[in-house]
């Protein structure tokens, strides 16, 4: 039997021996990146984060791994469990702290299990729940993880769907103009507008990889960054020091798309890419052009798809305005351990009702696309 450790830090296993556990086509579960978010400040204690990574060893080999994290509260998480800490509170119960398995701050889909075997899988969910009852905690949790891992979870592990908004390449897109000619006419003509729009303020856009963005590129695209968590009062996680630790370790895939105007960067969007996608994560902007938004965070983004033969391109969570832009509705998944069975029966009666309704949510989105003879 593989032997169980919970880590408090990625800095205890070697980078080498921690990504030999996934393909490499997400580099949100990637050593560098994970461990950066503990080495460059963007974990705290203070702010409900505490790593406590699930691992399975066979002697000094490192077989299966989940991602985890103690949790104070439901920040960075985009899977929404507020209504539960609040019914837990209600019957004097304590919900907080909890265990996540994530990747903090990102809602993005990609492996968690990690492991090749099928035993080790059902081991780690084992264990983790066994962690649980041993440190009294509400909960267990593993946020955005790929439907072919839902195998792999017991009953007692509550599933959760939601919807967000991805571009997909049908396979016969090569440029931009191929994209629109699928749209209908109404939908094509507002996208060239908002382009319009931006071409005749004289914008003109960069693309940079990590490895091709200078430190002052790195500085001006967290200035944005600071800017949009400061116009919606909330407080930025990220640091200067991660950005500029994955423009050092995931070179290629860092991918930031930088508008500049009269020779100064006035908007960035900052991405990342995997295998066959790209995952738009932050944006921000010094001042307000007309379609600015748009270009810099979706149509920037999807040039650079058609350019490099990605398939897919996920702009991050929420936003029915993605659907006009060619990003149509697409389930994303969690599942749910709960430690108190009167609470997890209740749950799970919850839970397929949030279902359903999630479901006929988006057939009703998918009525709205903007792609000819799919209405």
């Amino acid at each position: 039997m593989p032997a169980v450790r919970f880590l408090a830090s990625l800095a205890d296993v070697p980078a080498p021996a921690w990504d030999a556990l996934h393909d490499g086509r997400n580099p949100f579960v990637s050593h560098a990146f994970l461990r950066g978010l503990e080495a460059e400040g963007c974990l705290r204690a203070d702010w409900g984060w505490r790593p406590h990574h699930a691992s399975l060893w066979e002697a000094d080999r490192l077989v299966a791994a989940v991602p985890g994290y103690l949790k104070d509260n439901s920040h960075g998480e985009f899977v929404f469990d507020h209504a539960w800490a609040h019914a837990y509170a209600q019957h004097g119960l304590d919900y907080y702290p909890k265990w996540l398995g994530a990747v903090p701050y990102s809602p993005v889909t990609g492996p968690r299990l990690l492991a090749s075997e099928v035993g080790h899988r059902a081991a780690l969910l084992g264990a983790i729940e066994k962690e649980a009852r041993r440190l009294g905690l509400s909960s267990a949790h593993i946020n955005f993880h790929p439907e072919a891992e839902d195998a792999a979870f017991p009953d007692a592990w509550l599933a959760r769907t939601d919807v967000q908004y991805h571009w997909r390449n049908p396979g016969h897109w090569r440029t931009f103009d191929g994209f629109l000619a699928d749209l209908d006419h109404k939908h094509r003509k507002n996208i060239r507008q908002e382009r319009a729009k931006v071409a005749r303020t004289g914008v003109t856009f960069r693309v940079l990889h990590g490895d091709e963005a200078s430190d002052a590129d790195l500085q001006a695209m967290f200035g944005f960054y600071l800017r949009t968590f400061r116009d919606y009062g909330n407080s930025p996680a990220l640091t200067l020091g991660f950005l500029r630790h994955l423009a050092r370790t995931l070179p290629r895939s860092l991918v930031m798309f930088l508008a500049d105007h009269d020779g100064e960067a006035i908007a960035g969007a900052l991405c990342l890419r995997g295998g066959d996608a790209l995952y738009g994560r932050y944006w921000g902007a010094a001042t307000a052009l007309p379609g600015l938004h748009f270009e810099t965070c979706y149509y920037q983004g999807i040039d650079y798809c058609l350019r490099e033969g990605l398939t897919v391109f996920e702009p991050g969570a929420q936003g029915e305005h993605k659907i006009a832009r060619g990003f149509l509705p697409a389930f994303v998944h969690s599942r749910h351990w709960i430690s108190e069975p009167d609470f997890a029966a209740a749950l799970a009666a919850w839970c397929e009702q949030e279902t359903a309704a999630v479901h006929r949510y988006a057939r009703t989105l998918r009525s709205h696309t903007p792609f000819k003879g799919q209405g």
